[in-house]
């Protein structure tokens, strides 16, 4: 860091204050010089002056300049295509991953289905954030712990048992089990309101399951491991992945050595017959840890799992990855951890996001309650087949390229929104080839892999197919730069060119910053971006037409976008597919 002696600021304080100017003609990054009006007593614009005057040349800065309040400084364009370009190609799968967090561990806590209840939308925003942050830190280097911490225990499971032994059907249960048990769901409170003994039962079921009755254990049992079956099938659609399925149930046997701790303490009092953490000195209402029937709460068992993981892992950082709706409960939480002395509690982060809405009222519910993420994903790629088979219709495989867009327009038209804001969820924009999509992103990266293809083609004498034109053209590049340098960097001179190096240069930061604020939409949005200077950039600078040499400089930058692209799609959890 150039500026850090100058100022006797920390490096890493003094990058987060670094910005991107709204326009290339005012520099590459910008520091504010206001950060230091204080500390120097001097006026911004003086201390950015003064800055100007000490930096000190390099070969990788141009110059630096004050404009008003700011230090802005202008990168060497030859510089840095002569040492990024061969860097990204060189390392390209791994470009973009560091060691960052090398030697700490963060534990994620993402999804969190409710067993015996279907998989709804309404599960896909913890899913593919959690999901994105899992493959985000895993490329800062850190040790990831995904936990799927399943809704499997209450009361709910006590009516279940009663509607599954009334009218259930075992063959109906096999073949479509979280549908069935959903809809055995319904049926008991329909049944319940013409019967009013039947909660009563329910109750009365729920108190053998917790006691350890044989039936009732085996049908909870069932119960949870066809859910979870068809879950994984779930997760397996999504490409997503979990170290752990430990759900509320696996505490049970933890809870009244969490709550004496928590009474050891002086943190729980008797209310009523009920056990209460009184909080309210500390600006927050009261939290019940234990009902007067001797029954356990979510955030108890939120408790227990919360100081087992920390034995096991030993976590630098915890996040739960849950909707806004539960900020007082994670504020209630945390509290708790913290008054009981855990100094981890500090640790512990509530990751939250807003709902999601859908805009297109064609789109089906049942009961007017519930709708089912794999509809939506069945319904993503139906239309992304028609899409492709009206723009491609000679394409080969086109429904594995409808599977890759469908999915990913879902997943991206999530990760795209910043997750503390309700999205709508509009089909037109999602699936639009042009917008701030994945499909606008796997486009670019399919026309890219089309251009590799026919470079290799001319290349070798034969058609290419696939992903071969990527292989040879990569090993092309290579022998011409050999590990010491491109020597072809002074000829993209283009300003289409040395913009799009300038944003291939800035995925590492984008991929630090959406770990270090856990917003995947960081990084998403800078695919959107480097997708669009790479379409200017091929629609003003002919790649297979210029001259041998320029080709072959253009070759290696086209090469650079579309590793960044995979890479960068990869991290999200979305396919990046070579033809659409």
């Amino acid at each position: 860091m150039l500026l850090a002696p100058l100022t006797g600021m920390d490096p890493g304080v003094m990058e987060k204050h670094l910005e991107i100017p709204p326009s290339p003609q005012l520099g590459d990054y910008a520091f504010p010089c206001y950060v230091l009006a204080r500390s120097w007593k001097k006026a911004p614009t003086a201390i950015a002056a003064e800055l100007a005057a000490a930096v000190e040349p390099v070969p990788f800065l141009e110059r630096a300049a004050a404009a008003g309040a700011y230090l802005n400084f202008f990168l060497c364009r030859p510089y840095l295509a002569a040492n990024l370009l061969p860097e990204i190609v060189r390392d390209g799968r791994q470009f973009g991953s560091s060691d960052e967090g090398r030697g700490r561990t963060v534990v994620i806590d993402y999804s969190a289905p409710n067993i015996a209840k279907p998989f709804g939308i309404g599960h896909l925003r913890s899913t593919v954030i959690g999901n994105a942050l899992y493959r985000l830190y895993g490329a800062c280097g850190y040790r990831v712990v995904g936990i799927n911490h399943l809704g499997d225990w209450g009361t709910q499971f006590g009516k279940l048992i009663v509607a599954y032994r009334r009218f259930g059907d075992a063959a109906l249960l096999e073949e479509d089990p979280v549908q069935y048990l959903y809809d055995l769901y319904v049926a008991f409170h329909s049944e319940a309101e013409k019967d009013s003994q039947l909660e009563e039962e329910a109750r009365t079921w729920f108190r053998k399951l917790e006691t350890g009755d044989p039936e009732a254990v085996e049908l909870w049992a069932r119960f949870h491991s066809l859910s979870l079956k068809e879950f994984k099938r779930l997760y397996d659609m999504l490409g997503v992945h979990f170290d752990s399925y430990r759900g509320e149930s696996y505490y049970n046997n933890l809870l009244d050595k969490t709550i004496e701790l928590a009474r050891s303490k002086g943190l729980a009092r008797e209310s009523k017959g009920a056990l209460v953490a009184d909080l309210e000195r500390h600006g927050l209402p009261p939290c019940l840890l234990r009902k007067k029937d001797g029954g356990a709460l979510y955030i108890t068992r939120d408790l227990a799992a919360a100081i087992h993981r920390y034995e096991q892992y030993r976590f630098d950082r915890q996040l739960y990855v849950v909707g806004s709706e539960q900020t007082l409960h994670f504020q209630q939480l945390f509290k708790i951890i913290e008054l009981m002395g855990f100094p981890w509690a500090q640790r512990c982060v509530h990751v939250s996001f807003g709902l999601i809405h859908f805009k297109d009222g064609r789109m089906s519910t049942r009961e007017g309650r519930v709708i089912f993420l794999e509809e939506v994903l069945n319904r993503a790629v139906e239309l992304a087949l028609d899409i492709i088979r009206e723009k491609n219709p000679t394409l080969q495989d086109k429904e594995k390229a409808a599977r890759m867009v469908g999915h990913g327009a879902v997943i991206f038209g999530d990760l795209v929104n910043d997750r503390v804001k309700d999205i709508e969820f509009d089909w037109d924009k999602v699936l639009d080839f042009s917008g701030e999509t994945a499909p606008y992103v796997q486009y670019s990266h399919a026309r890219i892999c089309s251009i590799l293809r026919r470079a290799a083609a001319g290349e070798s004498g034969d058609a290419l197919e696939e992903d071969s034109g990527v292989k040879v053209i990569e090993d092309i590049i290579k022998k011409d730069f050999k590990g010491a340098g491109f020597t072809g960097a002074e000829l993209l001179t283009a300003p289409e060119e040395q913009q799009l190096i300038i944003t291939l240069s800035r995925f590492q930061e984008h991929i630090s910053r959406s770990v270090e604020d856990c917003r995947p939409s960081y990084l998403a949005r800078y695919l959107v971006e480097t997708a669009r200077e790479f379409n200017k950039f091929y629609h003003s600078c002919p790649v297979l037409s210029a001259p041998e040499e320029l080709k072959r400089a253009r070759l290696l930058l086209v090469e650079g976008v579309r590793i960044v692209l995979w890479n960068g799609l990869e991290l999200l959890g979305i396919e990046a597919p070579s033809e659409m």
